[in-house]
């Protein structure tokens, strides 16, 4: 398994990680054993980066890891934990706590539920509109400090956000959307985190299964959230699939899946990009395995570009409401 470093600051891991949040409900129903057994051949393929929220399944997620690597020596994973978002028991979101008092209380519930000492990457989910970043920041780095988190991340903020942290303490990585449909951080964020010296985790590099390949026009289920995704329905639908039968067309002239295609592409925007794969069964674990023996040439990029170019993508990546949360929105 190659190896990339998470920024200047950070450990060096697996060049693709694992995004569990889909053992945990939030795409419907999971299978706890095949969510388990998709955690264990992560990890004998080499993949050290395993990334989870403590509002997955309101803990079930960090239930889960604990499960699944228990006996697993330590010094074989990283889990990247995000913190901060709030949920009230139906599931419905309500807002986002960055309060150093609510940092550290959520990291105690999360060493527990995950049964470690420490946690390798503590970032917040999302930008807190009524706590100034570098107090957020400075609570975690006392938590760093005191041996209970090795590096802090952050997670969907702007380019100023980003540089105000940074001055408080070092950021190893910027947890954040980056797909061939959803490029918006090239214009000021990517150039900020390379000036600063910090990597990228990207979610979302499949858009959430929309340009896997294996997206069915049949409607999700209501528990399923992408249910309510303006990519995923009516004309943005039927538009961003046309999308992914032109990337159909190059995968099949390169023999290659098109979620390979989209993996790889991901993955050649630079070294210090690491797409989170967001599998939760081991075949879809294994088809985004392969995306690491496709080498993209110059010709092929010019190719995919041709295929889906900057912007083409019908609808916002979130609802509205989710979307205003978003401080890398904000320009």
């Amino acid at each position: 398994m190659e190896l990339r470093s998470l920024g200047r600051t950070g450990p060096k891991v697996s060049a693709l990680g694992l995004g569990c949040m889909g053992m945990s409900g939030m795409y419907g129903p999971a299978d706890r054993r095949e969510s388990i057994a998709t955690v264990h051949a992560a990890l004998d393929a080499g993949i050290t980066l395993l990334d989870t929220g403590d509002f997955y399944g309101m803990g079930h997620n960090e239930l889960l890891l604990a499960e699944a690597l228990a006996g697993v020596p330590r010094e074989r994973f990283q889990v990247s934990v995000k913190f901060g978002a709030q949920r009230d028991p139906s599931g419905r979101w309500i807002g986002f706590d960055g309060r150093p008092a609510a940092l550290k209380t959520a990291l105690a519930y999360s060493l527990q539920r995950l049964r470690l000492d420490d946690i390798d990457i503590y970032r917040p989910a999302r930008l807190d509109p009524q706590v100034p970043i570098e107090e957020t920041v400075g609570a975690a780095a006392e938590m760093v400090k005191a041996g209970y988190v090795r590096h802090i991340g952050l997670s969907e903020v702007g380019a100023a956000t980003l540089r105000r942290a940074a001055a408080v303490h070092p950021i190893c990585d910027l947890q954040i959307e980056y797909s061939l449909i959803s490029r918006g951080i090239e214009t000021d964020i990517l150039p900020a985190v390379r000036e600063l010296g910090i990597a990228v985790t990207a979610y979302g590099v499949l858009s959430r299964g929309l340009i896997s390949g294996h997206w069915s026009r049949k409607p999700p289920a209501p528990s399923d959230w992408r249910a309510h995704g303006p990519r995923f329905s009516g004309e943005n639908l039927e538009r961003n699939l046309a999308l992914v039968e032109a990337l159909r067309a190059l995968s099949h002239e390169r023999r290659v899946s098109v979620a390979q295609l989209a993996i790889a592409w991901v993955r050649a925007q630079g070294a210090d990009i690491v797409p989170l794969i967001g599998a939760r069964r081991r075949e879809q674990l294994t088809e985004a395995l392969g995306a690491l023996a496709v080498r993209l040439t110059p010709a092929d990029l010019a190719a995919i570009e041709r295929a889906v170019p900057k912007g083409a993508a019908a609808g916002e990546r979130y609802a509205a409401q989710q979307m205003a949360h978003l401080d890398s929105e904000r320009h």
